[in-house]
């Protein structure tokens, strides 16, 4: 009857045939955590920025709300604030909307700019990754063709 070959032994000598550079997926892990955390910065900026400009509308808004709602003398006086109110809050909408539009303008200028940068390294990595395999190819093969 047959030997059942251990499977740890036979994945150790697979795993073995192919050897594994652990300093370029150390390296590979630095730049991806490297590159999350340029994004993660970008991000809570423009978070942080759209917040501020949020709460800029609201206080504007309300103020203007205060001043609207005040008791006037004249009914005339009602329709005038309710115009002036709307007016004003068209104004100051799109003066936000503007701001939000800036944000996003940046946002998308430094993901963009990061992400070819972070292409730009990769490409460079793989380059050199592939020449050092093809020396290692080359020099295995040049040590199987002299040791027949």
């Amino acid at each position: 009857m047959a030997k059942a070959q251990d499977m740890n032994t036979m994945m150790k000598d697979i795993m073995g045939a192919f050897p594994v550079d652990t300093k370029a997926m150390e390296d590979v892990f630095k730049n991806q955590a490297a590159l999350n955390e340029k994004l993660s910065g970008v991000a809570l900026d423009a978070a942080e920025k759209s917040a501020e400009i949020s709460s800029k509308w609201t206080k504007e808004t309300l103020a203007k709300l205060n001043d609207m709602s005040k008791a006037k003398s004249d009914p005339a006086d009602y329709a005038k604030a309710m115009t002036d109110f709307a007016s004003a809050s068209a104004e100051v909408a799109a003066e936000n909307m503007a701001a939000f539009a800036e944000v996003a303008k940046k946002v998308q200028a430094e993901t963009v700019e990061l992400l070819m940068a972070a292409g730009k390294d990769m490409q460079e990595e793989s380059a050199k990754a592939m020449k050092k395999a093809s020396e290692e190819v080359t020099s295995a093969a040049k040590k199987a063709a002299t040791a027949k």
